[in-house]
């Protein structure tokens, strides 16, 4: 995978997980099956599964992990896009496992789901209304499987957008929905991060990031959004610890698919062909995208704010949450996070889940 194509993956949402200067897997190979035998669910009562299912007739890689088949199910829908959070789930996920079945899934075009399909038949179903129908199919399924009468939605990112379509279109399929990294206004987080970053620039006079940011001032304005714009409007917020808090880089973040018992080599390829594939056809949505218009949520809402996410800014998100009318409302602010708030803080993430959320889903 070349640099160009690497730089375009890295830059442009800041959720792709194949990173720079990777190496062969041979070099990763003892230290993957380490992880692999530590991830391994033993206990009787646990299950650990990993499946392709039908998903709006395209087969999607599904992942299944939990200490007890009798916890609730947490339904995971990644970021990106096309960016899956299975390959990087060994990192923060055995903890929730104790207390939740944990579901993730590559979406379509993503990971190893990208792999196991013909693309040039996915071309013209790489729009968001598809994305939210294959979550919904997942929840169904998820439901059916094991005997659950709801599950909880947890979105993140971009998944948010998914996320919180399918729990308006169908809240009957969900106990609680939790946004992390919430996406409400598009526009408005692109705004906001680079104005964070203008702000950042000039404090530290930073020079060559003022030049760069100068350029494509005011953003997003009402010019294309170019992949060069969108390069350095991503470039000088994650260096300013707006992907990962108090970091100038993510390297680990990146990288660790490299490591995951889940994925090959040829699978953390993968999601950098899957972005590239994606991307392009979804922007014009994505930038689109404003749930200001919400003004009622069916069921319980929680959002997970990163103090320091200028990847998506969470003070559009908690603005919206005050104004919301829902059966339960809770912002939970994790001062110590940007926008990986489970990889950031994955011991609040538990506590969270276990004392805010999962009261509520009775």
């Amino acid at each position: 995978m070349g640099n160009k194509t690497i730089s375009i993956i890295v830059l442009f949402f800041s959720l792709a997980l194949f990173g720079q200067n990777t190496k062969p897997c041979d070099e990763y190979g003892s230290a993957r099956e380490i992880i692999k035998d530590l991830d391994s669910i033993v206990n009787p009562n646990g299950i650990q599964e990993r499946y392709k299912a039908d998903i709006g007739g395209v087969k999607q890689w599904v992942y299944v992990r939990g200490q007890n088949k009798e916890n609730p199910v947490i339904l995971f829908v990644h970021g990106g896009p096309a960016s899956p959070i299975s390959p990087v789930m060994w990192m923060f996920q055995r903890p929730v496992e104790e207390y939740f079945t944990v579901v993730n899934y590559d979406q379509r075009a993503s990971g190893k789901t990208y792999n196991a399909n013909d693309t040039l038949k996915l071309k013209n179903t790489i729009n968001i209304n598809q994305y939210v129908e294959d979550a919904i199919h997942l929840a169904e399924l998820i439901k059916e499987k094991y005997k659950k009468k709801k599950v909880i939605l947890i979105g993140h990112s971009w998944g948010t957008i998914i996320s919180m379509k399918a729990a308006l279109k169908r809240p009957d399929l969900f106990y609680a929905y939790v946004g992390i990294g919430q996406i409400i206004n598009t526009k408005d987080n692109e705004r906001l991060s680079v104005d964070f970053a203008i702000k950042e620039a000039t404090r530290l006079k930073n020079e060559t990031a003022l030049k760069e940011l100068t350029s494509i001032s005011p953003y997003p304005g009402n010019t294309a959004i170019t992949r060069q714009r969108i390069i350095i409007a991503r470039k000088w917020p994650q260096y300013y610890g707006g992907l990962t808090a108090y970091r100038n880089n993510s390297r680990f973040f990146f990288q660790a698919p490299l490591l995951s018992p889940e994925y090959s080599y040829n699978d953390a390829e993968a999601i950098g062909k899957g972005s590239l594939f994606t991307l392009g056809k979804v922007l014009p949505e994505f930038l689109d995208t404003d749930f200001n218009h919400v003004k009622t949520f069916p069921i319980p809402v929680f959002m997970f704010l990163g103090r320091h996410d200028y990847t998506t800014p969470s003070e559009p998100t908690a603005e919206w949450l005050k104004n919301v009318k829902a059966p339960f409302k809770k912002a939970i602010w994790f001062e110590n996070s940007a926008h990986l708030i489970p990889i950031e803080e994955p011991g609040k993430l538990l506590v969270t889940l276990i004392n805010d959320v999962e009261p509520v889903c009775k």
